[in-house]
């Protein structure tokens, strides 16, 4: 599996991916799953992969070559939009030439792609292509993408990216969903390779790929988990039971402690299962005694 984060903001591009493909017991796989493709002053695209190993790496080594009906390429392109379509058709002439083999033996053709980048005078954009070949673009209600395992690293996402956050920022808080991921999913694993990208330089400044040996991951790994602890333990537990004070000028008639769950006049009920009435299920503690002396559990020796 894998895990792979992308964000367009205001100031320009972030990409952030893993390089485990197989977490078996006694099998590791490590391929990197971030590849760029550059032609400085001109335009820089960034490709990342997730899904089937064999599909991905097709497609990758497809596009670089791949011209369509038109004779157009990601490297004459004239808009990151033109480029998306061109790497969607390249994702349906891998399906027409190898899904029907794949699906004889009981394999999907099961894909997700990341790309973004930016071409000339445009504006940097970032899009997310599916396994048919059809994508959508981030805007700024939804300025990130995730492929592969999204669902640990969702959150700090959610409360931190927004168009204006800064490059900087935004590199961090992608390295502590990645660090969540990883944290919580074996299938995830190092090295990373992380790409900042700043709107008009045409081609890549800033890329550093992270291993376990990174100094900024390290403390990342240990500072998050301890900031993380550090707030549960400042927020109070909750009260139950609480007695009827209330704040007289809330509308709502809120308790003035914040940290009342519950209040003494008005508990709830969870949804009860009736009893049977016609079925007897009581066991006597004799009954229970009895089983274990026939089978010898008070027995000394």
């Amino acid at each position: 599996m894998t895990y792979c984060v992308g964000m367009r903001l205001d100031a320009g591009l972030v990409f952030l991916s893993d390089s485990r493909t197989n977490a078996g017991v006694d099998q590791v796989g490590t391929f990197r799953k971030m590849s760029v493709f550059e032609n400085p002053g001109d335009r820089l695209m960034v490709l990342m992969t997730a899904g089937n190993l064999s599909i991905s790496q097709s497609i990758r080594e497809l596009l670089s070559d791949f011209k369509d009906s038109n004779g157009n390429s990601i490297w004459n392109a004239p808009n990151m939009y033109e480029a998306a379509r061109i790497l969607g058709e390249t994702v349906r002439t891998v399906h027409q030439r190898d899904a029907k083999a794949l699906a004889d033996f009981g394999i999907d053709f099961n894909v997700s792609l990341m790309f973004g980048g930016q071409i000339g005078e445009e504006r940097c954009r970032l899009f997310q292509i599916y396994a048919a070949g059809n994508f959508i673009e981030a805007h700024n209600e939804n300025t990130y993408f995730q492929i592969g395992e999204a669902k640990y690293g969702k959150p700090i996402l959610d409360r931190v990216i927004n168009p204006s956050t800064s490059l900087d920022d935004a590199a961090k808080c992608a390295l502590i969903s990645m660090d969540s991921t990883l944290r919580s999913n074996v299938s995830v694993g190092l090295p990373l390779d992380l790409l900042v990208y700043e709107n008009n330089r045409l081609a890549v400044t800033r890329f550093v790929t992270i291993d376990e040996k990174n100094h900024y991951f390290q403390m990342i790994r240990s500072s998050w988990g301890q900031q993380l602890k550090a707030v549960f333990e400042g927020i109070d537990a909750p009260i139950w039971d609480a007695d009827n004070t209330v704040n007289t000028n809330s509308p709502a008639g809120h308790a003035t402690n914040s940290t009342v769950l519950s209040h003494a006049s008005s508990r709830n009920t969870p949804v009860m299962v009736a009893h049977p009435r016609n079925q007897d299920n009581k066991t006597s503690s004799g009954e229970i005694q009895s089983f274990a002396e026939q089978n010898g559990s008070g027995k000394q020796h």
